[in-house]
Order: structure tokens, then C-alpha cells, then sequence
């Protein structure tokens, strides 16, 4: 295979060729230009057939390829796998599975002649009704960071790039593409910019992408602070960076501020924005307001990467990726990613238990939210239809009634699916609570149990609501979860929640009705049968959550999302700083419904032998988790640090490392031992990086508030760290 030169493939662009390559070609089938040679694709880069330059071909997304599953004049279909939602993988709080599902998304990239995933979506959960808090992992950044890395590696091994996006502080969908976030350096550094820290340099991504809102004034993708002199010099970032579609306002500003790729480009096209990019950039070119040398610094970092991309490598794609393969990889991470959050002696269930099932989820069950986070699969197994396919005795009068109320509803003018104007179809909420109380009576008497799905839908482009039927139940769900919990209670039955959604929901006010409720997320096409497994203990529940639930909307730290004025939000100051999450519900005494890293099992763990020293630059952490329930299972456990009060005002604690053991059966354990950079434990002063002297405790837990081995350590002397 012949070596690329990079330097002599500039030497012989021309002036306008190496504008072409700073800018996409445009959306496919958007602004006249034609198909992308790969179907549904979101972005293309520009060919320059002279030099035997090829296009690059850029596809979302965070759950799964996202391209057509059909083609003009062609029978053959082109489904990818529904994967989990991004905040379910980060539940399973597992780097293997992660690389596991990077590796088959990879696959998939590769075999449908796609070069570069724009996936993870890594943004931080700042509020519980961001949009695409699904796409997202978590509202701690060391989680994200890991989870984000352990998934770009794994895409990565098969020769295909991973983009890190939204570069950053895009914590909102609401004027997603001209708020201005106003936050300070301290809380960028360690919370909204760490992740993407951690990430870089553990797995150096081939691109990352700036974000749309601006940053302290400046839009992120006109930054020169945050994508040269933080990203490149600071971090080391050797790949280039694109913009999000249509992001900023001026293409050279873009270019002169790191912002390498200019996406989707509008191949001489107005659009709802400016005129098209090339003119521009050609234009400040010979007004000597753009130097020749920052447009071939950017051609550089692009065609670095690109030259080890398949398409410039001629790689003959297969269009077959392994589907069945990965089938399983899917099933495998929405088992571990699933969250027990209530179980008072319901679950497991006996295989051979009568079970009705309630709530109109079970049949329009929820895969994964709505725009760039969607996917084609060639299937997704319902609640219902996973139940039956493992043989579970589903009352069928019931769920025929269910069946043929969804098919009368949906025929309706009010309840009809309508078409998004992004292509996907929306499907009005129906009502829950159709049936009456002598029917549910009737189920009651002849049932073991009652399971009923509660679901919820978000996307990009719109945040949810602090109302009922989105954050609250609405009337017709509690109404259901009441009717249902009295008449099987009555007769000595139990009642199990589904949680079929993609982010908090408000649950205080209606979690004593029932006795179990276990979070299924959105687990993608294997859904149904992850449930089934989960419910019948096939597999026992080890997710935890990367997100607290809060106990009410009014107790959420960010109180002014999504910014002022209200309806029409310009800017949003982030009033909170760093207490985010559980860094503020710990730190000032609020207590949650469901605190950060919480997480039932079937069995139960103890916590041992803990051990703590410090050693040159390194803080180790060992400890032993035994199994010491009647069941195998796996446990997460979560160190956290508690620094000594001192110049800087820190959070109550912060979490540092984590471990997911292996299975461990009855008995069985497993010796973690953990190595933390101390530099890791240093806050943001406004300079630099300070770690203050004193002692601290170490604290791991099974979740942030239950803490079972506490260690100290002391630092007689401050250290400093350079950004």
C-alpha cells in the first residue's frame, strides 16, 4: 500500500480545491445536491478527482449506524442494529460492553462504506429535561469520559473514526443554535469539559465536533479559547474538528478559530442562514483577511485523518455486516444497563407465573428517542412480544384488548401517527386508563402479577417539560398504576413497574402503589427480550444510575434551564457552577428519589479489606466484594473522594473511579484494586490545577449514598498542575 504524504498532497491543491476540502459538499438529497453514494448518510466531504482524492462519508449516530434501510431501484435492505440509548450504556457502568458495542457499531460503519460515526454524544445531564439527555451518558464526567472512551476505542479498531460531539456546554435543545452559555472557567474545566478531556486523551478520537450554542459569547465553533488553545495545545488533540450542521455565523471565524470542517456545506446553495461557504472563504482569501497558511493548517488535520479512512484506503465494503453478532452484543449491554430501582420480594418472577400486562407501551414499546439518535433495524421485540417469546403465560384477553385499542385509537384523527418534518413519525400520547375498574378486578383474580409500562419519548430539536405526561405521570397514568395496584393488592398480588423512557421521570408520588420497578430505559431493538429475561431472572439486574432522579422538578439545582427570558431563552447562566447533580443534592442536603450510581439487585454484596495508600503521584485503592446472596450477579462499586476543606469550595464528594465486577457466583469474590492519578483530585482555581493540602477520605460504595468503606489519606503539601 502506497504511503500518503500529506504535505505534498497540499503542495499540489489548488487554491479553491483546499477551500472545498474545509467544507462539506452538503446535506445529501438538501440544497439540490445529490444522494451521498451510502443512502441517509448525514455529511460528505468534498472529492478532488484530479489527485485521487476521494470523499469521506460522515453518518450519525449515538444508539446505531443511522442510514436508509432502503434504496431507490434496489431490493436489497440496509438495516443496522438499535443499541441501546447512550444513558442506558452508561447504567451498565461497564468499559468492556462499551468497546463491545463500539466494535460492532464499528463494523457496521465500515461494511456500509461509511468513514467517520459522529458518535458519542457526551454532553453533560445539567437538567433532567434536556432533549437529549438520552444521547448522553451522564451528569458526572468522569463516567462519561470513561464510557466515551472505552466505545471511541472500540469503534476505532475497525479502522473507522469516532467523533466526540457536542464540543460543549450544549445541555439544551431550546435555541440550541444561538443561546449563549454563560458558565465559568472553573465549572468548564471540571465539569462540562473534563469528560471530553478524558476521552481525548485516552482514546484518541479521529474528530470532534464543536457544538452550536455559544460559549461566554462566542459561538463554540468560533472559539479560538476552547477548540486551539484548551482542545489542541492543552489536550493534545491530534484529529480535526467540524462543525455541528449549519453551526455559527461565519465560515472564516470558523476556520481562524480550529474549527477545521465546515458541515454540511451548502455547495453554492443559499440557505436559511448566509450565503454559501466557499464564497466566503474565497473572498476573505483574497481580501487577506483568512491567511493561506490557517486554511492549510486546516487541510492538514483534515486529510491526516482521512488518509487512514476506508473510502481513501479503497476499501471494498461488504454491505453485510454480522446483524446476528451484534444482535447479541445489544442484548448483552441492555441486560447490564437495565436499573432495579424497587423490588419488596416481587421479582424474580416464576417462569410459570399468569401475568397481565397493562399500559399501551407494551405494544408501542419505545426503542430510542427521536433525530440524529435513531436508527433502521430490521426488528424491535416489543414487551409484549418478548414476553411471549419466552413463553411467559401472558394473559392474552388482555392484551388483545390492548392491541385492538391502540389499532382503533391510531385510526382516529386525534391519535393518528403524524409526520415529523424530519421524517419520523409522531405518535400522540393515548390515553391509559381505558379500562375499567370491574375489568382490571376480573385480570386481578386470575393473575400472579401485574406488570404495567409506563413510557415516555424525547429528541432532538425540542426538551421535555416539567408537566404532566412528560416529568409527571400524567392523570390517566396514575389512574391506571391506582386502579391496577387496589384490585391486584386486594387479592394478595404483586404490581411491577416498566420504565420505558429515556430520562427522570417524578416517581415519589406514585412508587408506594406498587412493589417493584426496574428501568428498561430504551434498549434499542433486543428490548422485549432484555425485559423478559430480567423479569424470569435469566439475568440478574446490575445497572445503576448515571443520573439522579430527583424527588421534584422544584429541586433541581438548575433552576433557570433552559435560560431567559423563559419562552424565548438567549442566554442561560449556569447559577449552580459546579454543583451538578449529585454534587449538589450531596453537598447541600437535598434529598433525591433515586440517588447517583443507585441500583438493586437479586442478590447482595459485601464490601471489605479496604486499603489506601499513596505512592509517588498515584493514590491506590484495593478492596474485596463478595457475593454472599443465592444468586450470581455483578456489582458496581464507586470510589469517591472527599477533599479537606480549604481555599477552594468543593463539592461534599466526588466520584473518581469505578469498577463492574465479573459474574460472581454464591460465595464468590473478587479483589478490585484501583489506581487514581492525583492530579485527578485537583480543582480549578481560575489558573491552573491546585491540589490542596490536608487529608481526605476515600468512600466507595454500592452508589453515592451508600457508602460501605471509608480510608483517609493526607497531603502535608499543596500540589499545582498546569491546564
Amino acid at each position: 500500500m502506497r504511503m500518503i504524504n500529506v504535505d505534498e498532497i497540499v503542495s499540489k491543491l489548488t487554491l479553491e480545491e483546499k477551500v472545498k476540502i474545509v467544507v462539506g459538499v452538503g446535506m445529501p438529497g438538501v440544497f439540490s445536491n445529490p444522494q451521498s453514494r451510502v443512502a441517509g448518510v448525514a455529511g460528505e466531504t468534498h472529492s478532488i478527482p484530479r489527485l485521487g482524492l476521494p470523499s469521506a462519508i460522515l453518518a450519525d449516530g449515538p444508539a446505531g449506524l443511522r442510514i436508509n434501510p432502503t434504496r431507490e431501484n434496489d431490493e436489497k435492505t440496509y438495516h443496522a442494529t438499535a443499541f441501546p440509548i447512550a444513558v442506558m450504556l452508561a447504567s451498565t457502568w461497564n468499559l468492556e460492553i462499551l468497546e463491545e458495542v463500539g466494535k460492532a457499531m464499528g463494523e457496521e460503519v465500515r461494511e456500509y462504506g461509511v468513514d467517520i460515526l459522529l458518535a458519542p454524544a457526551m454532553n453533560i445531564h445539567r437538567n433532567p429535561l434536556c432533549g437529549r439527555n438520552f444521547e448522553y451518558y451522564s451528569e458526572d464526567p468522569v463516567l462519561s469520559g470513561e464510557m466515551a472512551s472505552a466505545f471511541v476505542k472500540g469503534v476505532q479498531s475497525q479502522g473507522v473514526g469516532a467523533c466526540l460531539k457536542h464540543f460543549a456546554a450544549n445541555n439544551q435543545e431550546t435555541n440550541r443554535m444561538s443561546v449563549d452559555t454563560i458558565v465559568s472557567e472553573r465549572a468548564l474545566r471540571e465539569i462540562y469539559l473534563r469528560g471530553f478531556e478524558i476521552a481525548v486523551k485516552k482514546s484518541k478520537p479521529w474528530s470532534v465536533m464543536s457544538a452550536y450554542n455559544k460559549l461566554n459569547g462566542k459561538y463554540c465553533s468560533q472559539n479560538e479559547w476552547l477548540l486551539t488553545k484548551v482542545l489542541r495545545k492543552q489536550w493534545g488533540f491530534e484529529g480535526f474538528v467540524m462543525t455541528d450542521w449549519f453551526a455559527g455565523d461565519n465560515p472564516v471565524e470558523q476556520l481562524k478559530a480550529g474549527n477545521d470542517l465546515i458541515m454540511p456545506g451548502k455547495v453554492n446553495q443559499v440557505n436559511m442562514f448566509r450565503k454559501d461557504e466557499i464564497s466566503e472563504i474565497m473572498e476573505a482569501l483574497k481580501e487577506g483577511k483568512l491567511s493561506e497558511e490557517t486554511l492549510n493548517e486546516c487541510v492538514r488535520n483534515i486529510l491526516n485523518v482521512l488518509v487512514n479512512s476506508p473510502s481513501f484506503k479503497a476499501y471494498k465494503y461488504s454491505n453485510e455486516p454480522d446483524l446476528d453478532a451484534h444482535a447479541k452484543i445489544a442484548h448483552k449491554a441492555g441486560i447490564e444497563g437495565a436499573v432495579l430501582l424497587k423490588n419488596e420480594n416481587t421479582l424474580p418472577i416464576q417462569k410459570d407465573a399468569k401475568i397481565a400486562i397493562f399500559g399501551t407501551g407494551q405494544i408501542e414499546t419505545i426503542k430510542g428517542g427521536t433525530g440524529s439518535g435513531d436508527t433502521h433495524p430490521r426488528y424491535a421485540i416489543s414487551v409484549l412480544e418478548g414476553a411471549k417469546e419466552k413463553g411467559l403465560k401472558v394473559d392474552e384477553e388482555l392484551a388483545n384488548m390492548y392491541e385492538e385499542y391502540i389499532k382503533k385509537m391510531r385510526e382516529t384523527e386525534q391519535y393518528k401517527p403524524v409526520q415529523h418534518p424530519w421524517g419520523f413519525l409522531v405518535y400522540p400520547k393515548l390515553l391509559e386508563d381505558f379500562l375499567t375498574e370491574d375489568e382490571v378486578k376480573k385480570f386481578a383474580e386470575r393473575n400472579d402479577l401485574a406488570i404495567v409500562v409506563i413510557s415516555r419519548i424525547s429528541g432532538e430539536g425540542e426538551d421535555r417539560k416539567p408537566i404532566k405526561g412528560d416529568f409527571y405521570l400524567s392523570d390517566d397514568e396514575v389512574k391506571l398504576l391506582q386502579v391496577v395496584s387496589k384490585q391486584f393488592h386486594e387479592v394478595g398480588k404483586k404490581v411491577v413497574v416498566l420504565l420505558n423512557i429515556g430520562g427522570p421521570i417524578e416517581m415519589v408520588s406514585w412508587r408506594d402503589l406498587v412493589d417493584g420497578i426496574l428501568l428498561i430505559w430504551q434498549a434499542g431493538q433486543e428490548t422485549g427480550r432484555i425485559v423478559a429475561d430480567l423479569l424470569t431472572g435469566e439475568a440478574n439486574p446490575s445497572g445503576k444510575l448515571p443520573t439522579t432522579f430527583p424527588k421534584d422538578y422544584s429541586d433541581v439545582p438548575s433552576w433557570n434551564f433552559p435560560g431567559e427570558p423563559k419562552e424565548d431563552p438567549e442566554r442561560v447562566i449556569y447559577e449552580e457552577d459546579i454543583f451538578v447533580g449529585y454534587r449538589y443534592y450531596d453537598t447541600f442536603g437535598v434529598e433525591p428519589a433515586y440517588e447517583f450510581g443507585y441500583g438493586l439487585s437479586y442478590t447482595k454484596f459485601d464490601y471489605g479489606d479496604l486499603k489506601v495508600s499513596v505512592d509517588s503521584d498515584v493514590l491506590k485503592v484495593s478492596y474485596v466484594i463478595k457475593n454472599v446472596g443465592d444468586m450470581a450477579g455483578k456489582e458496581v462499586s464507586q470510589v469517591y473522594i472527599r477533599a479537606p476543606k480549604g481555599k477552594i469550595d468543593k463539592p461534599f464528594q466526588e466520584l473518581k473511579a469505578f469498577h463492574k465486577t465479573q459474574l460472581l457466583n454464591r460465595d464468590e469474590f473478587e479483589e478490585i484494586c484501583i489506581e487514581i492519578p492525583l492530579r485527578d483530585l485537583a480543582s480549578f482555581d481560575g489558573e491552573e490545577w491546585l491540589l490542596e493540602k490536608g487529608e481526605y477520605e476515600v468512600r466507595v460504595g454500592s452508589s453515592s449514598r451508600d457508602i460501605r468503606l471509608k480510608g483517609t489519606f493526607v497531603l502535608k503539601e499543596e500540589v499545582r498542575f498546569a491546564p
